[in-house]
């Protein structure tokens, strides 16, 4: 994942202590202009994308974009935010 957003020409870095988690401790952090974004990964083949989504805006700690990133074994990646942050990146534009 980490790659993919670099590939894209974003500045990402991947949280040296993996599996530990906690607030302000995203799996990925990236910026988005001047956006600081909280990324979750999962990659699992059943996700509870409500409890996914609660741990991030939890551990974004309302100082970065809660996000999670998340796929199944073969298949592409998918993205789930709040519609109310994407929003509030429209209007910010």
């Amino acid at each position: 994942m980490l790659r993919l957003l670099e590939a894209h020409g974003l500045k990402a870095c991947r949280n040296d202590q993996r599996y530990v988690g906690g607030v302000e401790n995203p799996d990925i952090a990236c910026t988005l202009g001047e956006v600081a974004v909280h990324i979750e990964v999962k990659r699992v083949e059943r996700l509870n994308i409500h409890t996914a989504m609660q741990q991030a805006i939890r551990d974004a700690n309302g100082k970065a974009l809660p996000v999670v990133v998340h796929r199944r074994s073969r298949e592409p990646w998918l993205v789930t935010l709040p519609l109310e942050e994407v929003l509030q990146l429209i209007q910010s534009r």
